[in-house]
Formats: structure tokens, C-alpha cells, sequence
């Protein structure tokens, strides 16, 4: 089976999974909490669900955050591999700011090759494989009604899209501004006579980037390679870069020993970074 072929039913996937997410959102959902005090919800467990059973159908292995835990052992000899965040932003979707997604990615050699990222509330889709990275409005009834990637890159818009603002634009996280984010921020400033900051939750930061709306995205701390993965091979099929803040020569890499990556910084194509 061809990527084509599997990305077109990985975005269908990710479809049905956002419906069942927005079914759970428009109830008085129960949340609950595991063992690393982050939220779980009905909705991360019914997306994971819809997901998996649609990538066990590609022969493929699967890494998913509400999925069993696979020793080290087992996937270090993986070469290619599903990595999946059912539903990206359990804490936005508790706090109802509509700002999460359904994120899934096609790693291959530690590399992301594709992505797939669609967020319910506003019914867009952002998807990549080796031809570069597109926007999807209106995603919904597009995908329903055709299976064939070719029509959704012609619905859609190749990624970077022009630019909107002059301003030197910096996309952070919503729910994890800490003091090493604040000290970046206030040293790009220094560097910039019109800086503009915006806040995201979820993977929207990373199609922000791959957009070509913000200028960079500084990330400090650990994340899991699940929460960057599908936004990581937009940007870079949209000419982007993901790569480590203590040496920018290295991109990030996955299927690491603990699936942790290291704090790391997200710029658009060179092209439409505007100083």
C-alpha cells in the first residue's frame, strides 16, 4: 500500500475520530487523571480507538499516548511506524477553548514523512507526505465524499500560505508559558521593533509555523514525540524546520528510549520569515 494510499485513509480516520471528540465535547463530560497528572477524557480514549483500529489495518505498527506502552526492546528496530496523539490538548478541550486536535504521524528512520493534524472545532485539516504540505477548510464534507488525496490537495492550499503581518510573530503554548519561554520572548524584543505574540494550545502552534503566520515557536521543557510528530512533518514538508534550541543543527528524532523529546524550536520556511 502506498503512503497515498494510507494517508487517505489516515485522514478519514482522523475525521471520524474528531467527530467522536465533538460528540464528548458537547456533553457534560467526565475527566480523569493519570498517573503523570494530565487529563484523560472519553474523548481521548474513544478517538485512540477509531484511529488504531484503522492503522492495524495497514500493516504498520502503532505508538499512540492512550495506547499500551511498547517496551524499548520491541520498536528499536522499527524503520517505519504510526505515531499518534488522539486528541491533542485534553486541557484545552476541558477548558472548552476549542484549541486541540487529532494528531497522526508516519515516521520512517527516526524521520517524520507525514502528517496528519485536524481540529474539530473549526473543521480544518492539515495534512503532508513527500510533496510538500496543505490546508484543508471545511474538511469534513470534502473527505465524506471523496477518498482520494489527489482531491483533497486540489481542495486545498499548498503550505506556506502569504503572509498576514509584518510583525515578527511568536507562537507559544497557551497552558505551558514558563520563565525560559518569557526569557526567549523578551530577547527576541530586544531584536525586533514590532513583535507580535499569539498563544495557541495543541499541535496549532506547529501549523502556525507551517503556515508561514508566525515566525518561530519555542518550546522548553520535555514533550512527548507524540505531541510534536504530525506538526513536525508539516513544517518541514512546507519548507520548515523543527530542531533542537541547544544546537539548531539538529532536528528532532523519533522513537527515542523514553518517546521524550528535548526542548526545541519550530521556524517557518526561510522564504517567508520576515525580519
Amino acid at each position: 500500500m502506498t503512503i497515498s494510499t494510507q494517508l487517505a485513509k489516515v485522514i478519514r480516520a482522523a475525521i471520524d475520530a474528531g467527530d467522536a471528540i465533538m460528540e464528548v465535547y458537547a456533553t457534560d463530560f467526565q475527566v480523569d487523571t493519570k498517573s503523570d497528572n494530565s487529563p484523560l477524557t472519553q474523548a481521548d480514549t474513544r478517538a485512540n480507538d477509531i484511529i488504531t483500529n484503522v492503522l492495524n489495518t495497514t500493516s504498520l505498527p502503532v505508538i499512540s499516548e492512550e495506547g499500551r506502552l511498547i517496551p524499548f526492546h520491541i520498536r528499536e528496530s522499527w524503520t517505519r511506524f504510526w505515531l499518534v496523539d488522539p486528541l491533542d490538548g485534553t486541557k484545552e478541550f476541558v477548558n472548552r477553548n476549542g484549541e486541540f486536535s487529532v494528531n497522526i504521524a508516519l515516521i520512517d528512520h527516526k524521520k517524520p514523512i507525514a502528517g496528519v493534524i485536524y481540529a474539530p472545532v473549526t473543521d480544518t485539516l492539515y495534512f503532508s507526505d513527500e510533496t510538500g504540505a496543505w490546508k484543508l477548510p471545511h474538511a469534513k464534507g470534502i473527505v465524506l465524499s471523496n477518498s482520494d488525496l489527489a482531491h483533497f490537495k486540489r481542495s486545498g492550499m499548498r503550505l506556506p500560505l502569504q503572509r498576514i503581518t509584518r510583525d515578527y510573530t511568536i507562537v507559544a503554548s497557551r497552558s505551558h508559558l514558563n520563565p525560559e519561554t518569557t526569557e526567549f520572548i523578551n530577547k527576541t524584543k530586544r531584536e525586533h521593533d514590532s513583535i507580535r505574540i499569539v498563544s495557541r494550545g495543541s499541535s496549532l502552534k506547529m501549523c502556525m509555523i507551517a503556515e508561514g503566520h508566525a515566525d518561530v515557536y519555542p518550546r522548553f521543557g520535555l514533550t512527548s514525540e507524540w505531541d510534536t510528530a504530525a506538526g513536525h512533518a508539516i513544517v518541514k514538508a512546507a519548507g520548515g524546520k523543527v530542531v533542537q534550541i541547544e544546537n539548531q543543527e539538529i532536528e528532532l528524532l523519533y522513537n527515542s528510549h523514553d518517546l521524550q523529546n528535548p526542548s526545541f524550536v519550530a521556524y517557518p520556511a526561510p522564504e517567508i520569515s520576515l525580519d
